[in-house]
């Protein structure tokens, strides 16, 4: 666990996708993520500051949703909370890169402890992503 006073410690996360020129071009392109390494088979992109890699792997299993606040959130998803200002700019080049969500943007929680803007979407490999910012950051973990 990391103290209130140490730098936060960074995430690799690697996910299976079935297409990389397809990946290659929702995550560089659509997200605006840079590119690290590559080879054949994988691509690290720089997710804020966050090793993120997409494999190559063509065999994929059937998602799985869970019902949260009205809607059916898949599982697994990965993602990243966003300054609320940030949210509404990725969700801006989102839309006009013409991207089809399985939740559109919306106010999650209103008015309660936890009350954040989320979004769900798929990439062209049909992994799920959420972004999501909260109205009072203080509040990630609220029970």
């Amino acid at each position: 666990m990391t103290r209130p006073d140490t730098p936060r410690p960074r995430f690799h996360l690697a996910v299976p996708v079935d297409d990389l020129t397809a990946a290659r071009h929702f995550y560089g392109t659509v997200l605006g993520l840079e590119q690290g390494r590559s080879s054949d088979t994988w691509i690290d992109w720089n997710l804020e500051g966050h090793q993120f890699v997409t494999h190559l792997a063509p065999e994929r299993r059937a998602a799985v949703h869970n019902p949260v606040d009205g809607h059916d959130v898949p599982v697994p998803h990965f993602g990243l909370i966003l300054a609320p200002e940030a949210f509404e700019r990725l969700a801006e080049r989102l839309r006009e890169a013409g991207t089809e969500f399985v939740i559109e943007p919306y106010v999650r929680f209103e008015g309660l402890p936890g009350e954040q803007r989320t979004m769900f979407l798929l990439d062209p490999a049909g992994n799920a992503l959420e972004f999501k910012a909260f109205a009072d950051e203080s509040h990630i973990f609220a029970t």
